[in-house]
């Protein structure tokens, strides 16, 4: 008899469940990265990618969850999402989206034009990245998956914000990425040591043959997984981008994904 893979007991939410299968697709995923770059992208970039988003919108749900039970609630609404971003400022991520939807009215402050005029809402932002917000809607089926996989469920407005910001997030790390691949990856942004708060950095261990190297591997005309990886270390903080990382390289390194390399960058001196 052939052997089953061992599955979680409950099929609750948790870790194992969570690491199973990306609510957010490859083929998604790279969808959004020829919206911002011509170049090509790995299929070990893309499950990065995929891997990455999923764990920030995991960290925003259970937010918005631990708000919503502090009131005996059980369907998550915006003003969760609002209390989740407040109580961690890690979770404030694809805040273009926040110009485009009715609950962050009057948070992001009044912004004016070079005239002194005010700048309506809705036009804040849409003439650089219309993809972002205009493709938000491609995001629905995964946030309903991940919404599902936590045990959550949520009203419309609140499925609307999180298809909305992974949307702009996802954007945000294509263009990243692709930066870190034109301009050599480590060369440019260092190597990242996970560190709790409050440690001193230690002196990077030269002799580790992944923490040593200068450059990036694979062509500039390529996204890696290691360019997604950079990219993580630009757009996150503390202990959602060390999950993040951790998370994206167990999913980029599964077979069938190619082997993608398990380099963790960011500026140096971070």
């Amino acid at each position: 008899m052939t052997a089953q893979p061992a599955r979680r007991k409950g099929g609750g939410p948790g870790p194992a469940s969570a690491l199973d299968v990306p609510p957010f697709t490859p083929s998604l995923v790279k969808a959004v990265f020829r919206d911002v770059t011509p170049m090509h992208v790995s299929r070990p970039a893309a499950w990065a990618a995929a891997s990455v988003t999923r764990t920030v919108l995991t960290a925003i749900v259970d937010g918005a969850r631990r708000a919503a039970a502090e009131e005996a609630r059980k369907k998550l609404t915006p003003r969760d999402l609002l209390s989740a971003i407040d109580r961690n400022v890690e979770l404030e991520v694809g805040t273009e989206w926040y110009d485009h939807s009715p609950t962050f009215r009057g948070l992001t402050g009044v912004l004016y034009d070079a005239e002194g005029a005010v700048v309506p809402s809705r036009g804040r932002g849409g003439s650089r990245r219309p993809g972002a917000v205009a493709g938000a809607h491609r995001f629905e089926a995964g946030v309903r998956r991940l919404l599902r996989s936590r045990g959550a469920r949520a009203v419309p407005a609140l499925v609307r914000d999180l298809d909305g910001i992974a949307s702009v997030f996802l954007t945000d790390l294509a263009r990243d990425a692709a930066m870190a691949a034109r301009e050599g990856g480590a060369g440019r942004f260092g190597t990242v040591a996970l560190l709790a708060p409050g440690e001193p950095a230690p002196a990077p261990p030269l002799k580790d043959p992944l923490l040593s190297r200068s450059a990036r591997r694979g062509d500039s005309r390529t996204i890696g997984g290691d360019d997604v990886l950079a990219a993580a270390t630009i757009r996150l903080s503390g202990d959602l981008r060390q999950r993040a990382l951790t998370e994206a390289r167990e999913a980029a390194g599964r077979p069938g994904t190619q082997g993608a390399p398990a380099v963790l960058y960011t500026s140096p001196g971070a």
